[in-house]
């Protein structure tokens, strides 16, 4: 397998949105999988800790890597009565669960789903716009950029002090092909748009599961965002 690079350091466990409705929890190792594409789409599924992968396999057997879904979001909502992705943890994990019949007649669960998902639907909107439209490199370091939730945003203030270093270190959940999956690019453009990052100083490959963001600011202004 490729060698590890990128995703954000896994966050806590959070307060569980499913929690006081009676939601099962599970834990997982890294690479386990929840479900598989096809299973049936009985249950919802909350992430409490750790970071799960959701992909398709195409006809071709191609993978498309659909979403990276970290503690808070929400998945396995069905389209049908079939599962339409698999889902695997790229870390440890825990996963709480909520039947489907539970969900259809409660109006509180479906408030509560109401909110989380608007939120997902966001980051999704984005993803859709860096598929569609962004170059190798602006993928990537939009990608980068996306492990310093603090940073990158509408509202970013950039260094907290002018002159001092503005670096960020994070460690790395998914391997190249994962990222390559990710963001629609064969594991090669990666590695070159990665090796041209690290040519030019902006990041530092310190480990196999860690990068450091040399400077932060530098990065973003890859991204096509500005």
């Amino acid at each position: 397998m490729a060698g590890t690079i990128a995703s954000r350091v896994p966050a806590p466990e959070v307060t569980s949105h499913f929690a006081s409705f009676g939601a099962k929890s599970v834990s997982y190792k890294p690479h386990d999988v929840i479900y598989y594409q096809g299973d049936p789409a009985d249950r919802i599924f909350e992430v409490g800790r750790g970071t799960v992968m959701l992909f398709k396999l195409l006809p071709d057997g191609r993978r498309q890597v659909v979403e990276v879904l970290r503690a808070g979001d929400i998945f396995g909502m069905p389209a049908g009565e079939e599962q339409d992705c698999t889902a695997e943890t790229l870390t440890d994990a825990c996963v709480h669960t909520l039947d489907l019949h539970q969900i259809e007649v409660s109006p509180d669960i479906q408030r509560q789903l109401t909110k989380c998902l608007i939120t997902q639907m966001q980051h999704l909107h984005e993803h859709a716009v860096l598929l569609g439209r962004k170059s190798a490199t602006e993928r990537v370091a939009s990608f980068l950029m996306h492990l310093v939730p603090d940073r990158g945003g509408n509202n970013c203030m950039g260094p907290v002090e002018d002159g001092l270093p503005d670096s960020r270190q994070v460690k790395l959940d998914m391997t190249r092909q994962e990222i390559a999956d990710y963001l629609g690019l064969t594991i090669e453009t990666v590695s070159r748009v990665i090796s041209d990052m690290k040519r030019r100083g902006l990041i530092t490959l310190e480990r196999n599961d860690e990068i450091r963001l040399n400077r932060v600011c530098a990065v973003c202004q890859l991204t096509g965002k500005h």
